[in-house]
């Protein structure tokens, strides 16, 4: 890789927040979703993203600074005047060699005029003897070439809203849904399910050198023309008639699973609330909520009869009392 500092377009002295600034300038205009047909965009965005890692990181930055690792984070070879130099060679820090490097002399008692295996030397200063797996120019991570390699960007994430029914969000029903590509995906809802909660398909988004990104699903549930949504419970106000709710009766009741019988007993007034166990939604441990039924006595559109019939009777009890008046 370059100079990250000319490949994000800043100078060495650089603050950290202009390291910043210059790389969200550079990855917006060379996102793959905004170049999909420009390869070469992806392989500078790569790039960029490269420099930002290695400058973003002050311990790595200031190691590239004094020369220790190069542009990819590697550990930079610094031979001087080779194996005989006098710079800085091997032998430059070793006890006794006098700052010179390596010569003929430092090996004595290696053997006379054997040859000298400098494996074993390579090993304890490198942790690998040359052409080993992971030696010189390894890019296994470990030696002399082991700099982290970094993995070519994925592709864009690719952002949904889909709008699901009431009452297919309370019982889970999968949801087929056409992506931008023109692929179907049968959509399943998760227990505990909540208005605007995202949800991600790994590998549905724009491909990119590294693979595609990730289609992100919004939620939205939509309103019902009579059922609301209370946590997990499900709300209903069901009209009654006079007569039921004087005399009792059993009526049939919508729920998001079908229609239910549900008795209403005699004498009930409006506001009394009735609950249908586990006809709510489904909560994130499998288990169901309620459907609370409120009553709502309603009288007829023509009360004529009804007067008549309660003419001399008038109901004593103190419905206001609990109000104070």
């Amino acid at each position: 890789m370059a100079d990250p500092y000319a490949t994000l377009g800043v100078p060495r002295g650089a603050s950290e927040q202009d390291i910043k600034s210059a790389y969200r300038k550079l990855a917006k205009q060379l996102h793959p979703d905004r170049n999909s047909d420009n390869p070469k965009a992806a392989e500078r965005f790569s790039e960029v993203t490269r420099a930002y890692d290695l400058l973003s990181d002050k311990d790595k930055r200031a190691r590239f600074d004094r020369g220790e690792i190069d542009a990819d984070g590697n550990p930079t070879m610094n031979f001087g005047g080779g194996f005989g130099g006098g710079g800085g060679g091997f032998g430059a820090g070793r006890g006794g060699a006098g700052g010179r490097g390596f010569s003929a002399r430092d090996f004595e008692g290696f053997g006379g005029a054997e040859e000298v295996d400098l494996g074993n030397i390579f090993e304890g200063l490198f942790g690998e003897q040359p052409g080993r797996a992971g030696g010189f120019g390894s890019s296994t991570g470990s030696g002399m070439g082991g700099g982290r390699r970094h993995a070519p960007p994925k592709g864009g994430d690719v952002s949904y809203h889909l709008r699901v029914p009431f009452t297919d969000a309370a019982l889970l029903t999968p949801q087929r849904i056409t992506l931008g590509d023109g692929s179907t995906v049968d959509l399943k809802l998760p227990p505990g399910l909540q208005d605007g909660q995202s949800m991600r398909l790994r590998g549905k988004g724009r491909p990119g050198p590294g693979g595609a990104g990730d289609a992100l699903v919004t939620i939205g549930i939509e309103p019902h023309p009579f059922f609301t949504r209370d946590g997990n419970d499900v709300r209903l106000d069901l009209p009654v008639t006079v007569d039921e709710a004087v005399r009792g009766a059993k009526v049939k009741v919508p729920t998001v699973d079908g229609p239910v019988m549900l008795t209403i007993a005699p004498g009930s007034g409006s506001g009394k609330v009735l609950r249908l166990k586990g006809r709510g939604f489904t909560r994130k441990d499998g288990t169901r909520g309620d459907q609370l039924v409120t009553l709502q006595i309603q009288l007829p559109d023509d009360t004529t009869e009804l007067a008549r019939r309660l003419e001399g009777w008038s109901d004593p009890s103190p419905v206001r009392a609990r109000l104070g008046v």
